[in-house]
Parts: C-alpha cells; sequence; structure tokens
C-alpha cells in the first residue's frame, strides 16, 4: 500500500487533473451556463448603474492560480486583467503589456506603467514573472500550467525596462495568446492563494466586495482603471457588477422578458419565445456535443474495431439535431473556439459514414458474434455505459437516450449514466467511464494536446488513454512553427484523432447571450468586461 505522503500527493494531483478538466470545459456545458441580468440603475450615468450577473452554479473558489471552472473564470475576468487580449480575428491587442516580441521558445513583454493591484500598489514586471514562475513550479499544482503558461517556463524580470521575459525548452508556439488566460496579480498574493478564494487582489476593472457562497457576489468597479485592452478605461463601464446564483435557465428566460434581467445565456427551447418577441442577442459558435472514448486497457472502446462500429450505428446529424432542438450545425472541429488562429474543418469526411451492415462486419471480423441479439466475444458481452452531464440540458439526455436505443437495436448492452455538473469531471479523471459525451473547447490547438496525447489521470489530463501516434506526430511538428504559420500541422493532427476514432465531434451551436437594456461583445469565455454598458431599452 502506498504511503500516506504517496497518496497525498496523487490526491492532489486528481484534484488538479479535474480542475483543469473544468477549464477547458468553458464552452463544454459541463460546468453549466452563465445568465447575466440587471437592477436597474442607481445614479443618473452609465457609470453609476448596476448589472446583476446570473450563473448557473455557485462558482467555487476564485482563487485565480487555483480554479478555472468557467463560471469562477467568468467572474474573474472582470476582477483581473491579462498581458494581452484578443480582437475579434484571435489576433493579440495591448492589454497590461503594451508591446511585445515572441519566438516559438520566448516571448518578452513590456509592461505598461500605472498598472496597481486593489490596494493601490503597482502591477511591476517583478510581480508578472512571479506568477509565472508559481504557476510553473510543478509543486504547486496549478492547473494553469499547459493551459496559460509553458510547462517548462522560466520568468525573469527586468523592472528598469518595465519587461518580463518569459523562456521555455519545449516549444510553446502561441505563448503570447497563451497569456490572455493568465489573470495577473501582485506577487504578495501568491505566498497564499486560496485566500483569494472569496475575495480579490483586483489587477482590472472591478474589485470583489461581498461575496454570499450559492446567492450572489457583488463586484464594484475601481477608480482610476485606464490599462484595459489597447489602454481602454473604466469610463462608462456600469459602477457594479453582481453575480447572483438563478438555476433554471427558463426563469432567467421568464426574467428577461419581464425586464428585469439584462442580458441571459439562453441555450434550449427558450429561445424560440426570445426571438419572437425580438429580444437581441450576441452570440458564438462552440462544440456543443462530443463522444469521448476510454481507451484504458480492458474497456471495450480500446479497439478500434468496436469504436468504429459504435459510431456507424449511429445517426449523428438525428443526434445533433436533438441535442440542439435542431438550432445546431454539424460539427467542423474538435473544440477550438472563436477566435482561434487555426479554424480549418477537421471532421468532415473523417468519421465512419452510419451504416449497421458495415458495422455487423467490423465487429464480426473482430471476433464478436451475435447471440440472442446481444454482441459478445469471449463469453463477455458488448456492455458500456455513456456518460452525460445533467446541466447541459433535457435535449443532450434525450440525444444520449437516443443513442443508447440505437446501440440497443442493434445489439449492444447500453446505458445513459447521467452526472452533475462537477461529477462528470470527476467521473472522467477516476476512469470508470466507457463512452462520455464530452465536448472540450478551448482557444488554441496546443491546449488540445494535454487531453489527447501523454499520460492519463492522475499524472495527466489524458481522460480517454488517447495514444494516437500521428496525432503525437503531427503535433509536435507544429509546435515548433510559431503560431498560425503551424495551423495546417494542427488541423491534420485534430483530423487524425478523428481519423481513428478517438474522439467524434457531433454538433456545434451558437450559445446566445440575449440582451435588454445593455451593450456588449461576447468571445468564447463569455461577455467581455469593456464592452458591457448600460443602454436604454
Amino acid at each position: 500500500m502506498a504511503s500516506t505522503a504517496g497518496t497525498e500527493t496523487r490526491n492532489r494531483s486528481a484534484r488538479r487533473t479535474r480542475r483543469a478538466a473544468a477549464a477547458v470545459v468553458t464552452a463544454l456545458g459541463l460546468v453549466g451556463t452563465a445568465t447575466a441580468c440587471g437592477a436597474g440603475t442607481s445614479g443618473g450615468g452609465a457609470g453609476d448603474s448596476t448589472v446583476v450577473v446570473a450563473v448557473a452554479g455557485d462558482p467555487g473558489s476564485l482563487s485565480p492560480t487555483t480554479t478555472l471552472v468557467s463560471t469562477a473564470l467568468a467572474m474573474n475576468s472582470f476582477a483581473y486583467d491579462t498581458l494581452v487580449h484578443f480582437d475579434a480575428d484571435g489576433s493579440p491587442v495591448p492589454g497590461v503589456a503594451e508591446k511585445w516580441s515572441a519566438t516559438t521558445t520566448t516571448a518578452t513583454f513590456t509592461i505598461r506603467p500605472g498598472v496597481t493591484c486593489e490596494d493601490g500598489s503597482a502591477l511591476t514586471a517583478e510581480d508578472v514573472a512571479a506568477e509565472y514562475n508559481h504557476i510553473a513550479d510543478p509543486k504547486n499544482q496549478s492547473p494553469m500550467l499547459g493551459l496559460s503558461v509553458p510547462v517548462t517556463a522560466v520568468a525573469k524580470a527586468d523592472e528598469a525596462a518595465r519587461t518580463v521575459t518569459i523562456t521555455t525548452k519545449k516549444p510553446a508556439p502561441f505563448i503570447v495568446q497563451m497569456s490572455r488566460l493568465l489573470p495577473l496579480l501582485c506577487e504578495k498574493s501568491l505566498a497564499a492563494p486560496t485566500a483569494l478564494a472569496r475575495t480579490t487582489d483586483a489587477s482590472g476593472p472591478y474589485r470583489l466586495t461581498e461575496a454570499v457562497p450559492g446567492d450572489h457576489y457583488t463586484y464594484v468597479k475601481r477608480d482610476g482603471y485606464s490599462w484595459g485592452p489597447r489602454g481602454s478605461t473604466g469610463a462608462g463601464l456600469p459602477g457594479k457588477v453582481v453575480f447572483k446564483v438563478v438555476a433554471n435557465e427558463s426563469t432567467a428566460a421568464n426574467l428577461l422578458m419581464a425586464g428585469q434581467i439584462n442580458i441571459a445565456l439562453i441555450n434550449g427551447a427558450d429561445q424560440d419565445r426570445l426571438d419572437a418577441a425580438k429580444v437581441k442577442y450576441r452570440s458564438m459558435e462552440a462544440l456543443f456535443g462530443q463522444l469521448l472514448f476510454n481507451q484504458a486497457a480492458g474497456r471495450p472502446t480500446a479497439d478500434l474495431a468496436v469504436r468504429k462500429a459504435l459510431v456507424s450505428v449511429l445517426d449523428l446529424g438525428q443526434l445533433g439535431n436533438v441535442a440542439t432542438g435542431g438550432k445546431g450545425k454539424p460539427a467542423t472541429s474538435i473544440g477550438e473556439i472563436a477566435p482561434t488562429p487555426c479554424s480549418g474543418d477537421t471532421v468532415k469526411g473523417n468519421l465512419p459514414a452510419h451504416d449497421t451492415a458495415k458495422a455487423a462486419t467490423a465487429l464480426t471480423e473482430a471476433g464478436w458474434t451475435k447471440s440472442g441479439g446481444t454482441w459478445t466475444k469471449d463469453g463477455r458481452p458488448l456492455a458500456l455505459g455513456l456518460s452525460y452531464a445533467t446541466n447541459q440540458g433535457p435535449q443532450v439526455a434525450s440525444a444520449v437516450e437516443l443513442a443508447v436505443q440505437q446501440w440497443t437495436a442493434f445489439g449492444v448492452k447500453a446505458t445513459a449514466k447521467p452526472k452533475g455538473s462537477s461529477s462528470i469531471v470527476g467521473t472522467l479523471a477516476g476512469g470508470d467511464w466507457d463512452i462520455a459525451w464530452a465536448p472540450i473547447g478551448v482557444t488554441l490547438p496546443d491546449q488540445l494536446t494535454q487531453f489527447y496525447d501523454g499520460p492519463p489521470p492522475p499524472k495527466g489530463n489524458n481522460f480517454g488513454s488517447v495514444a494516437n501516434p500521428e496525432y503525437h506526430r503531427l503535433a509536435a511538428r507544429a509546435s515548433a512553427k510559431d503560431g498560425a504559420s503551424g495551423c495546417d500541422l494542427w488541423d491534420a493532427a485534430d483530423a487524425a484523432l478523428v481519423k481513428n476514432v478517438d474522439i467524434v465531434p457531433v454538433v456545434s451551436k451558437a450559445n446566445r447571450y440575449y440582451g435588454k437594456g445593455v451593450t456588449f461583445e461576447v468571445d468564447g469565455g463569455g461577455i467581455v468586461p469593456s464592452t458591457l454598458r448600460r443602454s436604454a431599452g
């Protein structure tokens, strides 16, 4: 039996794995849907107004270096600024960094003067370097390692020049773009990151003034904020933003229709009545449905023939229509969300066609026989469960049941395995599953490598124990190229996963943020804080 110390190490690693999994599910649907609502103005100008942002569930810890749950990410974006921001086309624009230069193994950022943390102390190049090194240190178990900070990063500051230089032994082709996911805080807060679970050390436009878990979180605009995207200021931003827990999407739609909500992210059937009422919306296309197979030893889905047969049995178009209420489109990527530098179609033509006869032939050739209406091999039936997150809504549950019905009719002992938003992530990390409806969403293609290459949990995030030599080879070649110059290789790597039926992208869908009485823009993380304004209507 392992020692207590060894057990604790594995437990910490497992917790880090679950947090990292939750991170990428910003577009996943595994963590929950955010909505936003407004409580009217409390003064004469837009800067004096209050906007209440309702989230489908409590964010849990808000500590910016230890949590990456999508709800917490959305809230933290109001309190913490980043070195760069993204333009509509995915290109980086100045934030706290006024300029930069980069290769695949190094980047130098020049820190804008006048940036401060919540207590008024200056945010310096030394602070930024300290945060990079803190996350890069494996002993700190930060889930941001590999997502916002390269895994072999070392940072050094030149305070006189206001520069921080990051170097990495392993190529990081999007090292500048990665920094967009790094919420900046002053070095003093790194000593006890958990202390920021219910408070802030804000470097962004807002600071947290009240936290009531399970109910609401109140953020107040900071005075003197002037280092937003391209040097934008806090002028015109709402004076207060309150994140309120609202669990039911239909309730959010009702409040929106009644004029009590300014913004609501609505993904279900309530879209129809909002459209009929001509409520305006902003939308962002994202992967909504994807099947992930557990290829660990002993699992039936470790066999390529089984995976191909299972996919051939399914009518993927029908599943996508059911999951999205007819509002989705065939998936074209394995999870890169706009704005992203690589946007090629890596799915079309790469999946097995819907053909039950071919499915039967594939299983037969792989040594399976059908007896009593059930496929068996070595005396064991082909039995599997399809896990899914219940918070993706009843339409996804219906799509899962349809898949189970189609497999059952073919002779597979299939069952649906509903999971809560947090337990589905724990299920994937724990390894006791066969197939999961698990769309993973990121903004950069190299961020997907940790999920489809490398070690499985608890040492890594390769939940499906995927071992695809072609993906590994192409991803390594792409990583050696700078930024978008490697997109052809990244697209080929993604396609290799689809061709091998390691993952099956099913459907994408536009996440619609409906709004009344506000104007705003959205990206893959939700509302862009610097664009939020109160308006008439």
